[in-house]
């Protein structure tokens, strides 16, 4: 099973053993024979923020993306999601329901356990900002799932826990602001989209923003005044629109885009004496040692 298909970049090699599954419990037993066969086992959702190797990944894929669902609260403002929901479906959701938080969301392509892993954010907003606990189980241990706290996953920019730890997200609890105007969430929300797709390259594969920016500089300011805008190694390219993002232009692979990765990082080491450290997560790459 090709993995292109499942990345927003549309580049990445074969699964050795794909799965995706319909329901939590099937997700689990998969995960449990995996850890039992002594496989590598990886959880993959929308497929943003991700870089899979052309020679593919060995052990199983798991594709989450179809375990989704939501539920509200709109006097309360609890929101719990499954991991496998639209990020952007869900702020979307939550707005017309009243409840302020999520309205950054809209624009990220990715899905609610992605953004919990990653801390995702946007325009001003995080995901532990508004993240009251995440359901996570040890693949080892799938009878025992268990809610971690919000401090107990140790947000960090772009970062968590679940970064480092073998968990595997089941499901997020967000505890929004409630008893707002509905049409007024929802005109903020469509406005952020807005912001994003008039200047961001949504028309062209990409990952969303490759590089953290190494505040108080901005990684895609730092690009641009470097000339590095339409720099191209086979079919990557530091896009024309925003110096962050790096466009699949048709006929790219995982290597030409790991290669401008590490062009664009070398230059601005070189010239600003600054280190870029990718957002995205690398799949398959040996020098990763994965």
């Amino acid at each position: 099973m090709s993995l292109r298909e499942f990345t927003t970049w549309r580049v990445g090699g074969p699964a050795e053993w794909f799965a995706e599954p319909d329901e939590r419990e099937q997700l689990l037993a998969l995960a449990t024979w995996a850890t039992g066969e002594g496989l590598p086992l990886r959880v993959i959702g929308a497929g943003s923020n991700l870089l899979i190797a052309d020679g593919g990944l060995a052990g199983l894929t798991i594709c989450n993306r179809r375990l989704q669902g939501s539920r509200l609260e709109a006097s309360s403002g609890l929101v719990e999601a499954e991991a496998g929901e639209p990020i952007p479906t869900l702020a979307r959701k939550v707005a017309r329901a009243g409840l302020h938080g999520l309205e950054w969301a809209v624009g990220i392509p990715g899905t609610v356990g992605g953004a919990v892993v990653m801390n995702a954010g946007a325009q001003g907003g995080c995901t532990a900002e508004w993240l009251e606990a995440a359901l996570v189980v040890d693949p080892a241990r799938p009878d025992q799932p268990r809610w971690l706290s919000a401090a107990d996953l140790a947000f960090d920019y772009r970062h968590s826990l679940l970064q480092q730890e073998p968990l595997l997200v089941l499901a997020a609890r967000f505890r929004l602001e409630p008893g707002h105007d509905p049409a007024a969430v929802s005109a903020r929300t469509s406005a952020n989209l807005h912001s994003r797709t008039s200047s961001q390259p949504y028309q062209q594969p990409s990952c969303g923003s490759v590089f953290r920016n190494p505040e108080p500089e901005k990684a895609g300011r730092l690009i641009e005044a470097l000339g590095l805008k339409g720099s191209r190694i086979g079919g990557a390219e530091v896009s024309t629109l925003h110096a962050n993002f790096i466009v699949n232009t048709g006929d790219a692979s995982a290597a030409d885009i790991d290669a401008l990765i590490r062009r664009v990082q070398e230059q601005v080491r070189r010239e600003r004496g600054i280190e870029l450290h990718p957002e995205v997560k690398r799949l398959g790459f040996a020098a990763d040692g994965d």
